[in-house]
């Protein structure tokens, strides 16, 4: 529920979606008692998008739920042309809610002559009237550095922890946890994760030729006889994933687990995991999974509590960092 707040230099809240996650932003607009704003997207004749606001945003608060997930160029190009509409139209502030930020990994010029992708999308949001961010787990943390508006930054982990610790996840088994990290990017991911939890890291040392070919250098930790818990950002083909928990089961673990905020699920993903030693892949509903994608071994968490959380903050000008600090259970509960 929205809590105004006497400080609240803004109009009313309007929540909008476009077409990456309707389901999710109703369920957000539902945790702050509110109705998704009335709009359309769409296409013309020709495939370019078409967005139609049917009430008005002016001098409101809005913001704007849309991950620029696959179809990326679509779901990208529906935010823009969305985020130009409530600017032409006096919105008097526009929060672009991207829980999922595509383009991420080009996030610098590996080579000579590479684009930097990343940036250049942060800047056509920014031109194209977003004045605020809201996003989650961003590949590459500094990419907040190529938004020169403000940006809040959510992190998966918490509700990870929040579900391993409670009765439906590992519960009275967290002794016996260690957490891995599947390559040394996702470190300090995990590293903060294993602290939350209270267990000790270990890591699956990989070296990437390019996007098909990995392999595998070192292992650094002791799973032996232990429940092993990987935890990334992204979950693409899910090839270095499964490798990660081949190599962990090989060390001894007792279990492997994964925890993954963004499912993708692209290519050979679906199969990868089916035939893979993972025992349960916990992901977030950032990005919408199709019915087809879905497995027996994967568990859904909603991210709206959350998400609808932290709109709730920035409306009323409060504290992100507090919601962080009571993220441990007594906000969000067991059904996130």
């Amino acid at each position: 529920m929205i809590r105004t707040a006497s400080n609240n230099a803004f109009g009313p809240i309007k929540i909008f979606s476009a077409s990456a996650n309707k389901g999710m932003a109703k369920n957000v607009a539902t945790h702050l008692d509110l109705e998704l704003g009335k709009s359309e997207a769409s296409k013309f004749s020709d495939g370019e998008t078409k967005i139609v606001v049917n009430e008005t945003v002016r001098g409101a608060d809005v913001f704007i739920i849309q991950s620029t997930s696959p179809p990326v160029n679509d779901n990208l190009m529906e935010l823009l042309i969305m985020l130009d509409a409530m600017r032409r139209s006096s919105a008097g502030r526009i929060t672009a809610v991207i829980p999922y930020y595509g383009y991420a990994r080009q996030d610098r010029r590996a080579r000579s002559h590479d684009p930097i992708s990343a940036k250049l999308v942060a800047d056509m949001i920014t031109s194209a009237g977003a004045g605020r961010i809201l996003t989650m787990d961003l590949h590459c943390p500094q990419i907040q550095g190529f938004f020169n508006i403000p940006l809040d930054h959510l992190r998966g982990i918490y509700l990870f922890a929040n579900y391993y610790q409670s009765k439906d996840g590992l519960g009275e088994k967290l002794e016996d946890v260690v957490v891995v990290s599947p390559d040394l990017g996702s470190v300090a991911r995990c590293q903060g994760f294993a602290d939350i939890m209270g267990v000790p890291l270990a890591i699956v040392d990989k070296r990437r030729h390019d996007d098909k070919k990995i392999e595998l250098a070192h292992f650094i930790g002791d799973v032996r006889g232990k429940y092993a818990i990987l935890v990334d950002d992204i979950l693409a083909t899910g090839g270095s994933l499964c490798n990660a928990a081949r190599t962990v089961m090989d060390n001894g673990a007792k279990a492997v687990f994964a925890c993954i905020t963004h499912p993708i699920l692209c290519g050979d993903a679906v199969e990868n995991i089916k035939n893979s030693p993972i025992e349960e892949l916990l992901v977030l509903d950032t990005i919408e999974i199709p019915p087809e994608k879905k497995l027996d071994k994967m568990k859904v968490l909603s991210v709206a509590k959350y998400v609808g959380e932290a709109i709730n903050c920035i409306h009323n000008s409060q504290s992100i960092g507090e919601l962080f600090r009571t993220m441990s259970g007594s906000l969000l509960g067991e059904n996130i």
